[in-house]
């Protein structure tokens, strides 16, 4: 169990987060993912219930911290530097949701962020996913009649009609895990197309088929399952992933987090010390760690960092994308 203290501090770092229109926010799993951001000019309204959380005119997020949930802060090496996010992660026992195959009529969804969508229908797609159940929701009588036709189905079988529609349809999406939920309004952007500024979601396939939580650079503690994430400010890009000039201040804020919710062990290595005989951090966590501090040395130095040729992209880039 979470001792008050650290329950406290769990809090205090979410509502700090939510309050900050520079911080992004995720929820899903790998391939199948739900986003949302917003502007610092931009309307919020406070969840009715008095959930944790708010709701804006394209999205909405609610958190449901429990009392084992835990803030892993981690950075991953990437071509062009470093990516960060504070993963909220819950024990493997705890964080499975419904796990369904098959398209599932869930009905209204009283939970909704807001007022007006509560009598809009749920619908589950039938991911199968661990840790988050995607879902989309419409009060449109047109879209219900097409996911009614699927239910029973898989999404992707050829005989759904769902999959060749939904674009067109652009439900509402709800990804629901243990620790919140977060709803996209956006319309969802056809082949070819890319994803709005602002809270958008992604399902990619062909990630699905691996079955994996995370990425395999993405060093999350063994028996602990990332189901949302929070996503500070980056010292030398945007929300969007566009180059801006290197900003120090938000560079020292996320150490802040690492240093209090950061891996102790990857911290030392990432400082140059080895890693002991029974570390569970992984040689490659522990090697990304040291690029890491070498690039980020060159960024406060005031150097010009190019992509590194020899250096992928970070996996976890793909589900972002």
């Amino acid at each position: 169990m979470t001792s008050p203290p650290r329950a406290d501090a769990v809090t205090t770092l979410l509502r700090d987060a939510l309050a900050d229109p520079g911080t992004a926010w995720s929820l899903g799993s790998f391939g199948a993912i739900a986003e949302f951001m917003r502007d610092p000019d931009e309307a919020t309204l406070p969840l009715p219930d008095g959930r944790m959380g708010l709701a804006t005119e394209r999205g909405a997020i609610a958190l449901a911290p429990s009392p084992d949930l835990r803030p892993v802060a981690y950075e991953t090496a990437v071509a062009t530097g470093w990516n960060h996010a504070v993963a909220l992660c819950l024990p493997e026992a705890s964080c499975a949701m419904n796990r369904r195959g098959v398209v599932t009529e869930l009905g209204p969804d009283r939970d909704a962020g807001r007022e007006r969508d509560r009598d809009a229908i749920l619908f589950d797609l039938g991911l199968g996913l661990l840790a988050v159940d995607a879902c989309v929701r419409t009060s449109d009588p047109e879209a219900i009649a097409c996911l009614r036709s699927g239910v029973g189905l898989p999404l992707f079988d050829p005989a759904s009609p769902i999959g060749r529609q939904l674009v067109a349809l652009s439900p509402h999406r709800v990804f629901l895990a243990r620790v919140g939920r977060i709803e996209v309004y956006a319309p969802i952007p056809g082949p070819g197309g890319t994803s709005p500024e602002g809270p958008h979601t992604h399902v990619l396939p062909k990630l699905l088929r691996g079955g994996r939580t995370h990425a395999a650079t993405t060093p999350i503690p063994a028996g602990w399952v990332p189901c949302a994430g929070i996503h500070p400010a980056h010292p030398y890009k945007d929300m969007m992933g566009q180059r801006i000039a290197f900003d120090v201040a938000r560079h020292d804020a996320f150490q802040t987090l690492l240093d209090r919710w950061g891996d102790p062990d990857l911290l030392a290595a990432k400082r140059g010390g080895d890693l002991g005989p029974d570390s569970p951090v992984s040689n490659r966590h522990a090697q990304a760690a040291r690029r890491v501090a070498e690039v980020q040395a060159r960024y406060l130095r005031g150097e010009t960092v190019e992509a590194d040729p020899e250096l992928d992209e970070d996996e976890d880039a793909a589900n972002h994308a």
